[in-house]
């Protein structure tokens, strides 16, 4: 019987192979993934819109505020106050700044406040944050002695700059600002962040997700040892999610929000750690802190004229002896303060362009160690919109104007579609 079924099965194949062979049929074209959407239910839906405007509406009425506030600064003469007080207490100029910038700087922050407070109750009224008053006081007292100590120096320096050149200070006082930018992104993570939240070690209290976040260091090049992994406890103060890379040098180091942990699975917060990790293989760090330093060069040099114009028309009323006198401060704030609102849309267009870049870095960085990359990555985002209640249709004035990201339907369609596996098409970032 068995000789009998080899002989059949020899036959077949000796007919198979003398027949005129039939062209293989082409494969299917690759079918691309199902593009999804960015969807919210009804409820939540108008809370986001509400959320939404309201929070558009307070950045352009802080800005239009903060501008009221240093004309008012200028008008009741507080800088000449300050200034008198600065020189009559010592000679030394170092001092006069140490007692200058602090007073200055805190009229004009407290009477800012409101804009403040009311931004600190519309997080908390639509859930993003869950920060006692006292404790959000205690925040804003540090922030600003952190700001004292960092202006006393800046503004030493800047007019030190206006003294011994009139017509190159901007750019002197800009040369030094470099360091200083520099160095406080390596103290940021080591010194400024503890102040404001409690970091604990990663592998502590996840660390399987460890293991795996150390899958996409690998895989995207850098060397970031589990000992410089921490969970932040954002959730003491916030319900917003983050996982990034932060800090430069020694002072490098992955952290990962508990609430990232609570409310995302390994494979989501793969994605976001990705998505960061990529401004810092991609040199987004470097290219940011390059193009803030040109942004500042020009605003710097836009305002040593707009504070001769300013004091030519003004100078006598304000009290203000001339562009090196303490007191011209305010009129330099005002000019950087106009500058900055109107480039607005040029920043933040140029960091839509640097997001999506590190949006499509995260999406091939995860590849092959989570499974449909691309799904994840929309789920990822899904959960990112629902928790910060962004808006599924911001108007394009608004996305032009006010967004640093794209929007998070676009994050969501482009991430549900992005398949270069699947479609032979070449990786841009990670083979």
């Amino acid at each position: 019987m068995l000789r009998r079924w080899l002989l059949i099965a020899a036959f077949c194949v000796f007919a198979a192979a003398a027949q005129p062979q039939a062209p293989a049929p082409a494969p299917p074209p690759p079918q691309p993934h199902p593009t999804k959407t960015y969807t919210l239910p009804p409820d939540k839906l108008a809370k986001a819109i509400d959320y939404t405007n309201a929070r558009h509406r307070l950045h352009f009425i802080a800005a239009g505020y903060g501008f009221v506030v240093l004309i008012f600064v200028l008008s009741a003469g507080l800088g000449p106050r300050y200034r008198d007080w600065a020189e009559s207490a010592s000679r030394r100029r170092i001092l006069q700044a140490y007692i200058f910038a602090p007073l200055l700087l805190a009229s004009i922050d407290i009477l800012e406040l409101p804009i403040g407070l009311y931004g600190h109750h519309l997080a908390v009224e639509y859930q993003q944050s869950v920060q006692s008053w006292g404790s959000w006081f205690w925040d804003w007292t540090k922030g600003e002695l952190l700001g004292f100590v960092l202006a006393g120096v800046l503004i030493w320096i800047l007019y030190g700059a206006m003294r011994r050149s009139p017509r190159g200070w901007w750019f002197y006082f800009w040369l030094a600002s470099i360091p200083i930018l520099i160095f406080l992104m390596f103290i940021t993570p080591v010194v400024i962040e503890p102040l404001f939240f409690k970091f604990e070690p990663l592998a502590a209290r996840q660390p399987a997700l460890v293991a795996d976040i150390q899958k996409v260091v690998a895989r995207g090049g850098l060397e970031i040892p589990a000992d410089r992994m921490f969970e932040m406890k954002a959730s003491e103060k916030l319900n917003s999610l983050n996982a990034y890379v932060t800090g430069i040098g020694a002072s490098k180091r992955v952290v990962v929000w508990d609430t990232t942990t609570q409310k995302m699975t390994t494979p989501e917060i793969l994605f976001v750690f990705g998505h960061e990790m990529g401004h810092y293989v991609l040199g987004h760090v470097w290219i940011g802190i390059l193009a803030a330093m040109a942004v500042i060069l020009v605003f710097l040099f836009l305002g040593y004229h707009a504070m001769h114009w300013a004091l030519g028309r003004w100078g006598a009323r304000w009290r203000i002896g001339g562009i090196d006198d303490w007191a011209s401060l305010p009129v330099l704030l005002l000019a950087l303060g106009i500058f900055g609102f109107v480039s607005e849309p040029l920043t933040n267009s140029f960091s839509r362009v640097l997001e999506h870049h590190a949006d499509v870095y995260g999406l091939e960085v995860i590849h092959g160690i989570v499974p449909d990359s691309s799904n994840v990555a929309a789920d990822a985002f899904q959960i990112l919109g629902e928790v910060a209640l962004d808006d599924p249709n911001p108007s394009k004035f608004i996305e032009f104007w006010l967004y640093d990201h794209p929007s998070i339907s676009q994050r969501v369609r482009f991430a549900s579609q992005y398949d270069p596996w699947g479609t032979g098409q070449p990786r841009k970032y990670v083979q």
